[in-house]
């Protein structure tokens, strides 16, 4: 992803992005687990634009915390 796109994010699709993450993060803790430091940090890249969400679904799976 480009500057000029990280830039172009709109404030309604933080938004969105934001309760997406916080949609998941409650899902993960419902079934007892608590998402590690690295996928937080991939979900604050998200949010903010820095990455989409095939690029953030990619680092989630090539992360540590994921088990095959």
């Amino acid at each position: 992803m480009t500057v000029e796109t990280i830039n172009q994010i709109s404030a309604s699709e933080r938004t969105r992005r934001h309760r997406e993450v916080d949609f998941a993060r409650g899902n993960v803790r419902h079934e007892g687990g608590i998402l590690s430091e690295e996928i937080e940090r991939l979900n604050a890249r998200y949010v903010a634009g820095e990455i989409d969400s095939d690029e953030l679904t990619a680092a989630i799976l090539r992360s540590q915390t994921v088990k095959p």
